[in-house]
């Protein structure tokens, strides 16, 4: 369920795997998305199944809807509610916390899953970064959104999950051209000799031209994992999460 979990002093980080849920074939099992087509009483045991797991309040996970755009929403509790009875979840790519206690929650089936954490100014952040995400600099808006929160990049802890990896990513030529006009350390080729783009290489550099150097990158490629869901390998397929919040 839980594939990789860590903590440092006083904020924890967590992604999900795909396994020890209840979707049903072709999402089974631990689908975390709740716009893929998946049985919504599914996401939602899922998602109670995950947050108990954590220790965490159900309520008190703050989820987005995810737009591949740059856009930050800073939050203090759960969404506010519609007129139908759900909630109000904004179009953002990242969230950011001044609230201990109150985990945010990002959505992935190949792009980066990005948590951000400063402990000591009790500052937290997640992010959505795919490709468009990488080019239009989410990461970097999260991070200072986080500053004016009164986070220290040098203070900040960033784990980055399962992605697809730059050995698989393959993409046109241009677009890797167009992808490392912006962050060069993007920039990559297959494993079988084409262009290719290595998404989390690009956050690990935009992060550390911000002054954030207390970083660590998953080790998986979605594509390459049968335990993890890839859009790219599968397309009809779930979604996994990374949740990172601070200790209360």
């Amino acid at each position: 369920m839980i594939g990789q979990h860590d903590s440092v002093s006083g904020a924890r980080f967590a992604f999900t795997d795909r396994w020890g849920g209840v979707s049903a074939v072709p999402y089974e099992e631990l689908n975390l998305g709740g716009a893929v087509g998946d049985d919504p009483a599914a996401v939602l045991s899922n998602r109670e199944l995950t947050a108990r797991s954590l220790g965490l309040d159900p309520e008190l996970v703050i989820w987005m809807n995810q737009v591949h755009g740059r856009d930050v929403a800073v939050v203090d509790g759960p969404w506010a509610a519609d007129a139908h009875g759900g909630k109000r979840v904004p179009a953002v790519d990242a969230v950011v916390t001044a609230r201990r206690g109150l985990a945010l929650a990002v959505l992935t089936a190949d792009c980066v899953p990005v948590l951000l954490a400063d402990p000591v100014a009790g500052v937290a952040a997640a992010a959505h970064a795919g490709r468009p995400g990488l080019v239009a600099g989410v990461v970097p808006a999260a991070v200072r959104t986080m500053i004016d929160l009164g986070a220290e990049p040098s203070r900040i802890t960033a784990r980055t999950g399962p992605a697809v990896c730059g050995r698989c990513y393959e993409v046109p030529a241009a677009m890797r051209d167009e992808v490392a006009a912006v962050e060069p350390a993007a920039r990559a080729e297959t494993s079988w000799g084409t262009p290719a783009v290595d998404v989390a290489a690009g956050v690990h550099a935009q992060l550390d031209a911000l002054g954030v150097r207390d970083r660590r990158a998953s080790p998986v490629c979605t594509l390459e994992s049968r335990d993890h869901y890839s859009y790219r390998r599968d397309r009809t397929t779930g979604r996994l999460a990374g949740y990172v919040w601070l200790d209360g």
